[in-house]
Parts: C-alpha cells; sequence; structure tokens
C-alpha cells in the first residue's frame, strides 16, 4: 500500500459522515430524508443498495442488534489519502460467532479447534443479518479496491486473527479480492428476473401449462378465509405496522431460529430512517393483520428480508414473500426480486437460480491448503447444481411444450 494513503477502523459508522460512506458505498446518488433515492446529476450510477448504506448500517448499531454484546463489534476500514479525504471502506466487524452470516464456516471453526487454534474472534466483512449481495469493498477503482483487500488481511494479521471473510461480495469486490489471494467461495440463491412484464398474467404467460394453473390455484387458495393482502411503505408506516410485525416475527423466528437476530427498536429506526425504501407487504383476516414480509426497495430491485405470521394458513407464506414480491416489482418495474438465502421451493414460483460469492483470508498455511481443497470440490458441485435447477424452471423452453 503506498505511503500516502492511511488505513484505520472504527468502532461505530456514528464517527464518519454519512455522505463520505454513501458516496463511496452508492456512488452517483443522493439520499434524502426517509431514505428517498435520486440519481446524482448528470451520472449514470450503479445500482443504489439499501443495505450498505450509512442509514441501514447505523441501525444495526443503534438498534443493539450489530454491537460487541451481540458478538459483532464494528471494525470498519477506513482508507484515507494524504489529505485525510475518505477514498476507499468496508463494513467491517469482529465476530465471536460465525451466526447471523448465512456462509456457514462452523466446520472450519471447529476443525481449526480441534487442532489446538483459536478460531474466534474472526474479522467478517458484510452486511449484518442480511444475505443479500452487493459491494463490499468501497472504492472508485479497481486498484483502492484492491488496497482495501489487502487491508483487511493487514487488520487481520495483526490482531492476530485466525481469519477474514468477505460474504456475498458483489463480482467487482470478489474480482478485487481474488487478486490478491483470497480463497473464493461460490453458493446460490433464487431470484425473479422482470423480463419487460406487463403484469402478473404476462409473466404466467411464459410458463409451461401445468406450472401457470398451479400458481393461479395456490394465489386463491392463500387468499381464502377472508384474508387480504396490504402494501405499506413510507409515509403510511406506523408504529402499530411494526408492533404487528414484530409479534409476527418473534412467533415465526423463535420456532425456527430459536433467538432472532433483531429487536423491536430496529424497526422503528429503520422506519424513522428509511421508510421510504421499506415495503411492508401485511395480510389481514377477521379485522387485525396475521402475517407480513419485510422488503427494501433498491434502484433496480426488490429485497424480501423478513416474514412472519401468527396464523397458519395454507399457502399464505408464498403469496406473502413470493408472489406478492413479483407482483410489486412488474407494477414498479423492478429488475429482480431477491428473495432471500436458501430455498429450492421458490423455483416452481419463477424464482431461478443466481450465484453468491464470498472470500477468505485464512492465516494458517495448513488450515488454507484443506480449505482451498474443500473449495475447490465445493464450487465444481454448486455450479453442477445451478444448471440442473435451471433446467428444472417453470418457465416453456419451445413451441411444442405444453401448449394451451
Amino acid at each position: 500500500m503506498p505511503h500516502s494513503l492511511s488505513l484505520r477502523t472504527v468502532d461505530t459508522l456514528a464517527t464518519v459522515g454519512k455522505a463520505d460512506w454513501d458516496g463511496l458505498a452508492n456512488p452517483g446518488w443522493d439520499v434524502g430524508p426517509r431514505g428517498a433515492i435520486r440519481p446524482t446529476e448528470n451520472e449514470t450510477p450503479s445500482p443504489y443498495n439499501p443495505f450498505v448504506s450509512h442509514d441501514f448500517l447505523l441501525v444495526c448499531e443503534e438498534s443493539g442488534c450489530a454491537t460487541a454484546e451481540t458478538g459483532w463489534l464494528p471494525s470498519h476500514l477506513l482508507l484515507e489519502d494524504e489529505a485525510g479525504r475518505l477514498i476507499g471502506a468496508a463494513p467491517a466487524y469482529l465476530k465471536g460467532h460465525s451466526y447471523g452470516e448465512y456462509v456457514f464456516d462452523h466446520g472450519w471453526a471447529d476443525a481449526w479447534e480441534r487442532a489446538g487454534g483459536q478460531y474466534y474472534p474472526k474479522l467478517q466483512c458484510s452486511v449484518p443479518f442480511t444475505p443479500v449481495s452487493g459491494p463490499r469493498l468501497f472504492a472508485a477503482d479497481d486498484a483502492t479496491r484492491q488496497a482495501l483487500a489487502r487491508g483487511l488481511k493487514l487488520v487481520a494479521d495483526r490482531y492476530e486473527l485466525s481469519s477474514a471473510h468477505v460474504t456475498f461480495a458483489n463480482e467487482e469486490s470478489a474480482a478485487a479480492l481474488s487478486a490478491e489471494g483470497w480463497l473464493e467461495r461460490l453458493d446460490q440463491q433464487f431470484q425473479f428476473r422482470n423480463d419487460g412484464y406487463e403484469s402478473y398474467d404476462d409473466f404466467l404467460g411464459r410458463l409451461a401449462s401445468r406450472k401457470r394453473k398451479a400458481l393461479k390455484r395456490e394465489r386463491r387458495e392463500a387468499l381464502q378465509d377472508g384474508i387480504s393482502i396490504e402494501w405499506v411503505t413510507g409515509r403510511d408506516l406506523t408504529e402499530a405496522h411494526w408492533d404487528a410485525f414484530f409479534a409476527f416475527y418473534m412467533d415465526t423466528g423463535s420456532r425456527k431460529w430459536g433467538t432472532p437476530y433483531l429487536n423491536r427498536r430496529f424497526f422503528s429506526l429503520l422506519s424513522e430512517k428509511m421508510a421510504d425504501r421499506i415495503l411492508l407487504v401485511m395480510a389481514r383476516r377477521a379485522g387485525r393483520y396475521i402475517a407480513g414480509a419485510l422488503n427494501l426497495i433498491g434502484s433496480d430491485r426488490l429485497y424480501g428480508r423478513n416474514w412472519g405470521a401468527i396464523e397458519d394458513h395454507p399457502f399464505l407464506h408464498f403469496e406473502v414473500c413470493y408472489h406478492q414480491a413479483i407482483d410489486y416489482a412488474i407494477e414498479h418495474r423492478l429488475a429482480v426480486v431477491e428473495a432471500g438465502a436458501q430455498g429450492e421451493h421458490k423455483l416452481s414460483r419463477g424464482y431461478l437460480p443466481e450465484t453468491t460469492r464470498s472470500a477468505h483470508y485464512i492465516a494458517d498455511a495448513s488450515l488454507r491448503r484443506a480449505i482451498a481443497d474443500f473449495l475447490v470440490r465445493e464450487r465444481r458441485a454448486v455450479l453442477h447444481a445451478e444448471t440442473e435447477l435451471e433446467s428444472l424452471g417453470p418457465f416453456r423452453r419451445g413451441p411444442l411444450q405444453e401448449q394451451d
């Protein structure tokens, strides 16, 4: 790294200027009150990602969800020039565990600790509790991104950490990390791709007849028993909505994970700072809300995040989380719906596999060799599975297939 640059870490994003951070994380966008965005004049920006914004990451800290007490000690990386100007940054945390990451390395930790090593704490460059791909090394050019990749290694080595991990990195960040010798790991998610559809029926028209009929029936049955759906966003969001949603989140999260990651204050702060970037899909029956899904809105895509319900109804989860997200994306001309981690059940509902990337620096040479060997075989399996799954999608493949 050139001597004219300086590298440091900070233990809270509150000490970093919002405009400085957002100018690197989401260049080409002006961010206004409640998360409203508009392109900077005379620029063609990259897609806006709400999860790497100063607002979202600071909400994770200020709510108490991403703190030392929860095993997420903020250690954000800042790269500055000789004038003290911020030219590169990375959201990073010292982690005392591997929860809330969605790229699982528990096996690596177990192996290293059986060998007498100490895996935790480790350095984690990510968005807490969020399996959404996006930039992780914020910089204007490849050289600065590579300097950040080297900087993460330097931090790990300086504090004698076992490892550093960059998860759900976009292609630019992943390329910079690969150029610095980080180990590449692949996985997959399922995403809806809006192929210029004018309506949900237009989307259904691209499906094989059998799949189309199954989805129509599923959506009808989901809304039986007098269930209705509401979209709530922006100024219409109230604390009453968040009270209801938090009850869903806690009920479903406690049964699924044991201890949900997010607290009630998180949702209030998120709404205060980013209401215009939030879509709550709420299901109502007999005068009360019974289920809901939280989505965040980017410039070109909708991100499905959390779901919960206090009543069990057939297909309601699929309606609230997946079908309604497609409806919203088509109506608002968003290119993609990212519906979160895992879930091959999304395939039949029009969500196709998409590769996700992470990168890993392992300090010990012997552990690094073992993990590198494992990742070669894992990448091969992931790519093979993705090809197979793509072929199983619900779309028509030719003029002779299942015509009406």
